[in-house]
């Protein structure tokens, strides 16, 4: 697997997905890449792609495991805690209805959380909530909206009572009234347009293979996407260091805000 095969891998990728591997930290791609094509006993990164492409459903998994779609409701309580108790009481005071995007949604645990506190908070009012990922198939079992257990181990009972219904099988399928508040669409955060208006931008867990120039200027359009006194909402392990240079300033710890 040399460096010519592995141009070649990410040329038909990109043509194929729209997925361009130049804007993801190559060693790191380039191993985790690596290490699924010798398990699946193929000498060339193009062989395997030649391979994988043939297959809707291969593909399919090869495509979730690139895009590292690993999700559950309310993941990391307590910045959600914070999201209910701090941020979105401060959003509502400015706007009764808000513009809420969760940007790389993945299997749609993050946006139907979401969709469960403004349920909460604000019974009689519809807000708009977008909910985005590159993979059409983690959007189509969004979509669906049934879950394992496990997806729901960060949630409260009550919760878990009153916004699913069990299935036969032992799943828990979420409820029309949580369901239909929630929009999803196919977006490419590294190369799509961006709406804008937003009050509330989520993009949590997805950033990790950016590289720093890619990170940048996501960081720098989701600010364009963002009303005056929006805030981005990142992941635990994803602090913007560099938030200030991006226009930011820091509403809480992971939480930024557009200034006024």
């Amino acid at each position: 697997m040399d460096d010519k095969d592995w141009e070649l891998f990410k040329q038909k990728l990109n043509a194929k997905t729209g997925i361009d591997l130049q804007l993801y930290k190559e060693p790191q791609m380039r191993r985790r890449i690596g290490n699924l094509v010798t398990r699946s006993e193929f000498k060339t990164f193009t062989a395997y792609f030649d391979n994988v492409v043939k297959n809707k459903d291969t593909f399919a998994e090869f495509i979730e495991y690139l895009t590292i779609n690993v999700s559950e409701f309310f993941r990391t309580p307590e910045k959600f805690s914070l999201l209910e108790t701090d941020v979105i009481p401060y959003l509502l005071k400015r706007s009764p209805k808000l513009n809420i995007w969760s940007a790389g949604c993945s299997i749609g645990a993050e946006p139907y959380s979401l969709s469960i506190i403004m349920k909460e908070m604000t019974p009689n009012q519809r807000h708009r909530i977008l909910a985005s990922d590159l993979d059409i198939d983690i959007l189509a079992k969004a979509r669906a909206g049934i879950y394992a257990d496990g997806e729901l181990k960060a949630m409260r009972a009550d919760r878990k009572t009153k916004y699913f219904t069990k299935t036969p099988d032992g799943k828990f399928a979420v409820k029309p009234e949580i369901k239909t508040a929630v929009e999803f669409k196919r977006h490419n955060l590294l190369k799509d347009p961006f709406e804008t208006g937003f009050d509330l931008i989520l993009c949590r867990n997805v950033v990790i293979y950016f590289t720093e120039e890619a990170k940048d200027q996501l960081y720098a359009n989701f600010f364009k996407a963002l009303k005056p006194g929006g805030i981005l909402f990142v992941g635990a392990t994803e602090a913007i260091l560099n938030y200030r240079k991006l226009g930011y300033t820091s509403y809480k710890p992971f939480f930024y805000q557009k200034p006024e």
